[in-house]
């Protein structure tokens, strides 16, 4: 979808511009707002960049920077502190070799946290793209990203 597809689908109205954000993230293979989308924004929106960026930048939800095709958010709250989310996060970086708000060598993930995510039920809890995952231990992080992994390698197959 082109961006300005994207702009089209909403009136120009300040009260848009999370939904017009979102949209031009989702729809970005890297997950994230580059200073041309803000500009559009910008532009569509007739403000200036300075408050795109502004509100780009205050949401968590948003990057400025290029991510992993998935985004992993772990709960930092202090239910899932205290459910044992450390254990889970330490797993987390040592499987996928790096550290918060990196992204792997292939591209595959970025490693987020996220003060809470609203699953404490589910603690310790986190998300990879909009997919809840609960209840979380070492080995169920390893079998979670390698489902992803197998994604991966399956599409790649299918395309060739």
């Amino acid at each position: 979808m082109k961006k300005t597809d994207i702009l089209e689908k909403y009136p120009p109205k300040m009260e848009n511009v999370l939904l017009i954000l979102h949209d031009l993230q989702n729809h970005n293979r890297t997950n994230y707002l580059s200073e041309k989308d803000l500009s559009l924004v910008a532009q569509h929106l007739n403000t200036t960049l300075g408050s795109i960026y502004g509100v780009a930048s205050y949401y968590s939800m948003f990057s400025l920077t290029p991510r992993g095709k998935h985004i992993i958010r772990i709960c930092r709250s202090p239910v899932c502190h205290c459910a044992g989310v450390n254990d889970v996060f330490d797993e987390l970086t040592k499987l996928l070799k790096i550290d918060v708000g990196a992204t792997t060598s292939d591209k595959l993930f970025t490693l987020e946290t996220t003060e809470c995510l609203g699953q404490c039920d589910l603690a310790p809890a986190m998300t990879v793209d909009e997919e809840v995952y609960g209840h979380l231990t070492a080995a169920r992080i390893a079998t979670i990203i390698a489902q992803y992994r197998r994604k991966r390698s399956h599409g790649r197959r299918r395309r060739g």
